[in-house]
């Protein structure tokens, strides 16, 4: 057993050590494989981590970029109705069509946030009543003999009510979710967000 474990441990070394000098090795060969790279053209320059200058910038050559008013007059031109157009020329009107675009969806979603909100109370009252009755039923044992099959089926009854309530919330919580998505890829829901956390 003792033999085992020590030619286990001198195999595990003796492989270790291969691996260090094969390591080694490639280092040596990478240094030799890079002082044979020939010299890059110099009609074509290439940029790797060996020639890129460290002590300039690199110049690209290309069209310059457009100047933004020319983006705001293109953009203007594509648009066909009046209004987005006066936004686009106008700063102020763009503000003010983005800030009632922001209540109205602001509007949408405090409306499904008190749909929900309503759903849920209902939940819970439905829960509390059942929770009553059941405590009343099984705090008198003659109700439990005289009306045990009323209350299976008043409580059969309630599971079910129950289950298409969840199932309401469930709905109008993915509604809400989505509201929310379309808010946010409209630019809207990032500034309601900062608002909310700003009032914490």
């Amino acid at each position: 057993m003792k033999h085992t474990k020590c030619m286990a441990i001198i195999t595990l070394l003796l492989l270790l050590g291969v691996g260090g000098a094969a390591a080694q090795s490639l280092g040596d060969y990478a240094r030799a494989a890079r002082k044979r790279k020939p010299e890059p053209s110099t009609t074509t320059r290439h940029y790797d981590n060996d020639n890129l200058p460290t002590n300039q910038t690199l110049s690209v050559v290309g069209p310059p970029p457009p100047a933004p008013a020319n983006a705001v007059q293109a953009a203007a031109n594509t648009n066909s109705t009046p209004a987005t157009k006066a936004a686009a020329a106008d700063p102020a009107a763009a503000a003010l069509e983005r800030q009632k675009a922001a209540d109205e969806w602001k509007k949408k979603l405090d409306k499904q946030k008190e749909k929900i909100d309503s759903l849920n109370h209902e939940l819970d009252l439905d829960q509390r009543e059942h929770r009553l009755r059941a405590a009343a039923y099984y705090g008198d044992a003659g109700a439990r003999l005289r009306d045990s099959a009323q209350y299976d089926k008043d409580d059969a009854q309630y599971k079910s009510d129950v289950e298409g309530r969840q199932k309401a919330v469930a709905a109008a919580q993915q509604e809400l979710d989505q509201m929310q998505e379309q808010a946010r890829k409209a630019g809207i829901a990032e500034k309601d967000k900062d608002d909310a956390s700003d009032k914490k």
